[in-house]
């Protein structure tokens, strides 16, 4: 063949990413502190994640490229995916008729279909996005009402496994490795051995904890998530929640809860309720979830101390196509669903919170000084431990008292920020008091959320 006609077929083939295993990213790692990740060279990294679980299972790589591009667009640096996929991952195949793993034993992954895989990851590279990769969705340990499985893994293999794919991604530097998969270990069973041994295969096939960057994602469950198993496990880097699928919750417990806990470790929601999801799973009589909500949800969370927000749209989650059977009602096709109002507003909470000094951001509730009863009107503050600014979240723009005398300076500089596009105004200066009452410019339970900002002279 012509070798201009062949290179013109293999960049149809690979629009954009040609020269794959060129691109790189520097590695994340914790940061001094223990509450943030930054990149190798110590910048700071806000974690904004897309959900797209089915991405390696359900998209060829025409529909990967595009989904990439468009999420990396849109400001995201996460995808997390899903290797041995949750719908009917180990014996529906992938676009090109491939399984992941042979005779379903996961002592035998199948190489083309992680051929697939590994050229998904550099795509993501490419457009300088990190894959938070689970190895396997949790219906292969333990399959429930929601789950195919069937259920492969026992402590011998999940080693095994997790040494085989440990290896295969160790020169990845935009992995990081997400066990658990949707799923509670139960008590009395051999669940928490199995996830522990699939994290120990990991870092020895990574070549070390230090190059294997992971975390646990749970099930709503308790008074946290990953850290209700397995806080004080080496391995794991950080704490992931899920805060489930219903609007009206105080998410922000979860993320104090495991914020105080000991030793110290960074922590994060890592699946909150998705735009487009019938609420707490109740179309019918609760509808669909609103950005509000999400944003609400959102907001409260980084507030209370999350290093980093996940995002998730039910159609995506699944890569929904009008020729697939649905998962709960999805109401639009993944790709009309990537420009959903909060798949655009999400780069507006990354934006701001990267706007001022990060990694000495803490929890500032003291500078609410009324009681607040757990609902929608939850006002939150966040400032940095040098008192140099603080942002004061209010969900639906109902007045609230600050006490802003932990900041460093007599005079503040206020600005009101609008989460839904990233407009600041300025509303002038005030003095340094123990109590100060703010009115947001408007007001209403939707739509009708702002942030507060003081910053210091």
């Amino acid at each position: 063949m012509n070798p201009k006609l062949l290179l013109l077929l293999l960049l149809s083939v690979f629009p954009l990413y040609f020269a794959l295993g060129q691109e790189s990213l520097p590695r994340l790692q914790i940061a001094e502190n223990q509450r943030f990740l930054v990149t190798a060279d110590g910048e700071p990294f806000f974690w904004m994640a897309d959900t797209a679980w089915e991405l390696f299972h359900r998209c060829d790589r025409e529909e990967a490229a595009y989904y990439l591009k468009k999420r990396a667009e849109q400001g995201f640096n996460v995808v997390q995916a899903v290797a041995l996929a949750e719908i009917d991952g180990l014996q529906t195949p992938n676009p090109y008729g491939e399984k992941p793993l042979l005779g379903l034993d996961p002592n035998q992954p199948n190489p083309a279909y992680f051929t697939h895989v590994d050229e998904l990851v550099e795509m993501a590279a490419a457009e300088g996005i990190y894959i938070a990769l689970l190895p396997t969705w949790g219906d292969k340990v333990f399959t429930n009402s929601w789950g195919k499985g069937p259920e492969v893994f026992t402590e011998e293999n999940a080693k095994s496994f997790g040494k085989w794919i440990g290896d295969r991604y160790k020169e990845q530097s935009n992995i990081i490795w997400v066990i658990g998969g949707d799923r509670n270990p139960r008590a009395g069973t051999t669940d928490e051995a199995i996830w522990r041994a699939l994290a120990l295969g990991i870092t020895e096939g990574a070549g070390g904890q230090d190059q294997a960057l992971m975390t646990f994602h749970p099930q709503p469950a308790g008074p946290g998530g990953s850290s209700n198993w397995f806080h004080t496990d080496d391995w794991l880097d950080f704490n992931m929640h899920q805060t489930g699928h219903c609007a009206n919750q105080p998410a922000y417990k979860k993320i104090s809860h495991d914020y105080n806990l000991q030793p110290t470790k960074p922590t994060l929601d890592g699946e909150p309720l998705y735009e487009d999801h019938p609420n707490c799973f109740n179309a019918k009589e609760l509808g669909y979830s609103l950005p509000d909500d999400i944003r609400r949800i959102m907001y409260w969370n980084i507030f209370a101390g999350a290093f980093g927000q996940s995002y998730g749209c039910h159609a995506v989650w699944q890569m929904y196509t009008t020729e697939r059977e649905g998962i709960n009602g999805p109401l639009r096709p993944w790709k009309v669903a990537l420009d959903l109002p909060m798949a655009n507003q999400m780069k507006h909470l990354k934006n701001l919170m990267l706007s001022r000094p990060f990694l000495t951001r803490i929890p500032a509730q003291e500078m609410i000084p009324t009681k607040q009863e757990d609902n929608v009107d939850f006002v939150i503050a966040t400032r940095d431990s040098e008192g140099t600014y603080a942002m004061i979240y209010f969900p639906t723009g109902k007045s609230s008292s600050v006490d802003s005398s932990t900041l460093s300076s007599k005079m503040l500089q206020v600005t009101w920020y609008d989460p839904r596009t990233g407009n600041q105004t300025s509303a002038g200066f005030i003095s340094r008091a123990p109590n100060h009452t703010f009115v947001p410019p408007s007001s209403g339970e939707k739509g009708h959320d702002w942030v507060l900002i003081l910053d210091a002279m």
